[in-house]
């Protein structure tokens, strides 16, 4: 109810955004003092030996990092390049720097690191300072050439050679800094590329497209067409999702052309421990590859979409172009 009121509230500047405004006020500037602490030195800024990719947003809510994050890592293992990846690990019972592996459990690590490690196979660390996660995976794999991490854009304490700002269709919302409105620091600030994941920009930048794949796989990795689901599935299917913006997908699967008898939306990182196989043994159930990584816990049976995303090409030549600069000054 809180944060459905917040969602409404960020999107234009009425009454309750006013009201909270004073308060955002406070929050700038305490963001502001302690990104100059970090500029005049008084904040250490930490550095690693290769360099750093930082994938993140300024609006608080999923913006589609984590699909920015697996395409760059699959590109530039594409390119030969030995990448890894960092990150926090959001929604982890844990608290100390850890690899995330194929047996990780997910409390433990994270449902968006276990899924880039998933996807990619590329050696993934998480750690609530960045340093600490960078450094451990670059001594557990010292030939890695790039790192990239996955959110991390207010992290300062690390240094970071180019960042990537995603953005979805909020677009910054009503400007608002929290609490007033989504923006986590003040827009528009220095980024090397912007990325929008959704159909409808709000401002300038790199856009992308995200689709869902035509096939879905088991928790064995075994594929089945969209099209063999509709017309072999002798159950009703249910679509689940623990994401962002749930709709989204639900509505990607109805333009598959999927016919959807129950749709059950969840919290964002929702955990899945308290659901119940035996409540839904009369459904086919389908969800996203991130709520996947939990949910074939509970239901072996269930069946993942993947999403395809492609950004523009022009975005990933420029990238490209940065990176190749970047990996010759290092």
């Amino acid at each position: 109810m809180l944060e459905r009121t917040l969602n409404r509230a960020w999107a234009r500047r009425g009454p309750l955004a006013w009201i909270l405004w004073p308060v955002a006020l406070i929050f700038g500037t305490l963001a502001a003092l302690r990104r100059w602490l970090y500029q005049i030195g008084l904040f250490q800024i930490q550095r690693v030996a290769v360099p750093v990719i930082v994938v993140g947003n300024v609006v608080v809510g999923g913006s589609g990092k984590t699909p920015v994050v697996i395409h760059l890592v699959r590109h530039l293992q594409h390119c030969g390049l030995r990448v890894g990846v960092i990150s926090r690990g959001y929604g982890r019972q844990t608290k100390d720097c850890r690899e995330v592996l194929s047996a990780s459990p997910i409390d433990e690590v994270g449902d968006e690191p276990a899924l880039i490690q998933r996807a990619t196979k590329a050696p993934v660390f998480v750690a609530a300072r960045r340093f600490e996660a960078a450094s451990s995976l670059l001594a557990r794999y010292p030939d890695t050439q790039l790192i990239l991490c996955d959110d991390g854009l207010q992290h300062l304490a690390l240094h970071r050679d180019l960042e990537i700002c995603v953005f979805d269709d909020r677009g910054i919302g009503n400007g608002f800094l929290l609490p007033a409105g989504p923006l986590r620091e003040p827009w528009p600030r220095r980024a090397d590329l912007v990325l929008h994941t959704g159909g409808n920009p709000a401002f300038a930048g790199f856009t992308a497209q995200r689709t869902l794949a035509r096939y879905a796989v088991d928790a064995n990795g075994h594929q089945i067409t969209l099209d063999e689901l509709t017309q072999k599935s002798s159950k009703p299917l249910l679509a689940v999702a623990a994401i962002a913006k749930p709709e989204d997908f639900f509505t990607m699967l109805r333009a598959h052309g999927l016919q959807l008898a129950s749709t059950v939306a969840l919290p964002d990182h929702y955990s899945f421990d308290s659901w119940s196989r035996n409540e839904y043994v009369r459904y086919t159930v389908i969800c996203t590859e991130k709520d996947a990584v939990k949910l074939w816990h509970q239901q072996p049976d269930a069946l993942a979409v993947p999403l395809v995303f492609t950004p523009e090409p022009a975005f990933m030549a420029a990238l490209d172009q940065r990176l190749s600069a970047l990996l010759q000054s290092h």
